[in-house]
C-alpha cells in the first residue's frame, strides 16, 4: 500500500486582535481550529480555502496571501498532513448559510483566548499558523501554480 500525506487547507483570518476561529468535534471533544479542510480531486488550493472557510463559517473568504506550508505526523501515528495556510479577510455572513454539521460555533478569538482558553486546538499547526503571520509577510498568491 502507497502512503501519502492528507493536504489540507487553513486560513488565518484576522480583524483587529481576534481571529476567527471554529469549534468542532472531530473525534467526540470539542477543539479550536482555524476553518480548513481537506483537498477536494480537482479543486486548485485557493478553490478548496474558499470553499472550506465558506462551508465552516458561512462567509465569503478572499485570500491575499500564503503564510506557509506544514508537514506535521500526529503522535503515535503513520497520519501526516501537509497544510497550506492562507491569510485574508471574510465577508459578512451570507443570508440563510449553513455551518457545516461538524462545526458547532464560530468565535472572533484573541492570541491569549486561543492559547489558554477552555477548549484545546485541535493541532500544533493552529497558533503555529497565526504565530507565522505575526512574524513575517504572507508570500503571494503568484507563488502557487495549478498546471492541468
Amino acid at each position: 500500500m502507497r502512503w501519502g500525506p492528507f493536504v489540507t487547507v487553513a486560513a488565518v483570518i484576522r480583524e483587529q486582535d481576534r481571529y476567527l476561529m471554529v469549534e468542532e468535534r472531530p473525534e467526540g471533544h470539542a477543539v479550536i481550529n482555524q476553518p480548513a479542510g481537506h483537498l477536494e480531486f480537482g479543486e486548485s488550493l485557493l478553490d478548496a480555502v474558499q470553499r472550506e472557510v465558506q462551508e465552516e463559517t458561512g462567509r465569503r473568504f478572499t485570500p491575499t496571501g500564503l503564510v506557509g506550508v506544514y508537514q506535521w505526523t500526529v503522535p503515535d501515528t503513520e497520519r501526516s498532513f501537509l497544510r497550506f495556510c492562507f491569510c485574508g479577510s471574510v465577508s459578512a455572513p451570507l443570508p440563510g448559510a449553513m455551518l457545516d454539521p461538524d462545526i458547532n460555533a464560530t468565535h472572533w478569538l484573541s492570541v491569549d483566548e486561543i492559547t489558554i482558553g477552555t477548549l484545546p486546538t485541535r493541532s500544533p499547526l493552529v497558533l503555529r499558523c497565526i504565530h507565522d503571520t505575526l512574524r513575517r509577510p504572507p508570500l503571494g498568491l503568484d507563488t502557487l501554480h495549478a498546471l492541468a
